[in-house]
């Protein structure tokens, strides 16, 4: 009964995600039909509330996204959380703040800048999908369903050890480290028309961003070693580099392993 409720629950979270993920590409693409709120619309009260108010819930989300996920905190959340479904509960946390943020969210008014000319608003616009496209279409990569949690559920359900996934850089991971990021930031600023609300957006998503990724990379050399040591010395984080030195890191490290 346990592991069915636990899959249920996994599921269930994960269409969350489905369903967040849509209305946050609808927000920042102003694609609310009057239905839903955008990050652009009228403007309440002055710009400065508006601006505080909205700086408070990126970074409320921020911390939970990134705190939450550090290994120190998974240790101690396990203690009141089962582990098959600690990362369905970090994706619903995950979900409710974003939700927070698109509720709540302030308008401000004011144009950035507009692109008036017709080929480019078009390849902007194409720009903008995608970025969304490749956010998921990345995940599937490396394993979307071990990302937000339904294969640690399903494992459960199915009476299996969860095992972590190996290192791998599969297509595009192979020149960039972060191509989930790189996918992110893309439909956070290809807009024709930025406003300074978007602005704001875009900046503020873009800094946790930043500010996230030493984070990250120091848990996954703790776990990965010297592998993800000279995968960072020879892949750029966000934008494709060329090393002289990795197809002698390489080699070494199929000797390390043949050795073992």
């Amino acid at each position: 009964m346990q592991r069915t409720a636990f899959l249920v629950y996994g599921i269930l979270c994960h269409v969350l995600f489905l369903l967040v993920y849509a209305w946050m590409a609808a927000f920042v693409g102003n694609l609310g039909f009057g239905l839903i709120p955008t990050i652009d619309g009228p403007v309440e009260g002055s710009l400065l509330s508006a601006a505080g108010i909205n700086l408070l819930l990126i970074a409320a989300f921020g911390v939970q996204h990134s705190v939450m996920a550090r290994p120190t905190f998974k240790k101690w959340w396990m203690r009141f959380v089962p582990q098959p479904i600690e990362r369905s509960t970090y994706v619903l946390f995950s979900c409710i703040l974003m939700a927070l943020l698109l509720w709540q969210w302030r308008p401000m008014g004011g144009v950035v800048w507009d692109a008036g000319d017709p080929a480019a608003r078009w390849a902007l616009h194409g720009l903008f999908a995608f970025g969304w496209i490749m956010v998921p279409a990345v995940s599937l990569l490396i394993n979307h369903f071990d990302l937000f949690g339904t294969r640690q559920v399903w494992l459960h359900w199915r009476g299996r050890d969860y095992t972590h996934l190996p290192f791998r850089t599969p297509m595009v991971y192979g020149h960039v480290r972060h191509p989930l990021y790189v996918g992110w930031m893309i439909a956070f600023w290809a807009t024709p028309t930025m406003t300074i609300a978007h602005l704001l957006f875009a900046l503020g998503m873009t800094a946790y961003i930043l500010i996230a990724i030493p984070f990250e990379e120091r848990n996954l050399i703790e776990h990965f070693g010297r592998r993800y040591v000279n995968y960072r010395r020879n892949v750029g984080g966000l934008i494709p580099r060329l090393s002289m030195r990795r197809g002698r890191d390489e080699e070494e490290e199929r000797a390390e392993v043949t050795c073992a």
